[in-house]
């Protein structure tokens, strides 16, 4: 059974922190951090806000002058918030959208994208063994999450990367737009043959997802030692997974990244480095 979190009061002295979106109901991240507030007894709160993107500039402002200590950004507000902030990381320019921003005590706005180290962090987590350096990967789906994959992919050291869109010019413009001879672009549907001798798979998109169509796949040319990795978590176990689980290959679900993602932000906005543990990943899940 899963341990509840106790109820924390709040004092003069709490730290705001939150996550801006439109529509943001359906956000897990109020629950996760807030595990986190409680089971680390941070003097904190962590609330959706929700925001339609003709208010965000000025709601984002408002934040800062409010006291927040920062808040997450989900979309279509990750690209929005990138002229807004004084400042970005490095791999938050590389990607081109902010999911982290932090309001420092002089005033400015730090922006970062944490979608990378999330996804790379789940990895390493449920699939302690993986050398991203050890053959291809082949990306699907060419939008925001892809990017940061990519992006986190190349620094990781990836020796070649094969991306596939349903529609072709996506891709084409994303592996433009990085510019690393690294990047290949595929063919979709992914043929058995693109699959030979790679050593991961990551499925970006959308397809497989709880009301989207599935993503139809051939496995048949993947090496049975090669991870499949899904960054969907609804359902836990999508269909990809499934059936690279029923021919042998080791599979990662899509619920880390959502939770290694968010370690950068509650570092930075309480003070602690969060741990991600079974429970944690049981109390998001539950209903209540």
């Amino acid at each position: 059974m899963t341990s509840r979190i106790p109820y924390r009061t709040l004092s003069g002295n709490s730290r705001l922190a939150g996550v801006m979106g439109w529509p943001v109901s359906h956000s897990k991240s109020p629950r996760l951090h807030g595990y986190w507030l409680a089971k680390y007894g941070i003097d904190g709160s962590y609330m959706p806000l929700p925001v339609e993107p003709k208010n965000f500039q000025a709601a984002l402002n408002s934040l800062r002058n409010l006291g927040f200590s920062g808040v997450n950004v989900t979309i279509p507000q990750k690209e929005m918030a990138m002229p807004e902030c004084d400042e970005l990381s490095e791999r938050a320019r590389r990607i081109g959208a902010v999911n982290t921003v932090t309001f420092a005590k002089d005033g400015r706005m730090l922006g970062d994208n944490t979608d990378g180290f999330g996804f790379i962090e789940n990895l390493r987590q449920e699939a302690p063994d993986i050398a991203f350096c050890s053959g291809p990967a082949v990306v699907l789906g060419a939008g925001g999450a892809s990017r940061a994959v990519l992006v986190a992919l190349l620094d990781e050291g990836s020796p070649e990367i094969r991306i596939a869109n349903r529609t072709r010019k996506r891709a084409d413009d994303l592996a433009a737009e990085i510019n690393d001879p690294r990047i290949t672009v595929i063919g979709w549907p992914v043929a058995p043959t693109a699959l030979e001798n790679a050593s991961l798979v990551v499925n970006t998109t959308s397809l497989g997802m709880v009301g989207q169509p599935a993503l139809e796949i051939d496995l048949t040319g993947l090496p049975p030692s090669a991870l499949v990795t899904d960054i969907v978590y609804a359902p836990l176990m999508t269909d990809l997974l499934m059936q690279a689980k029923k021919r042998g290959n080791p599979i990662v679900d899509g619920l880390g990244m959502l939770l290694h993602q968010a370690r950068p932000g509650f570092h930075r906005w309480f003070g602690i480095d969060p741990e991600v543990t079974q429970e944690l990943r049981d109390f998001v899940l539950s209903p209540d």
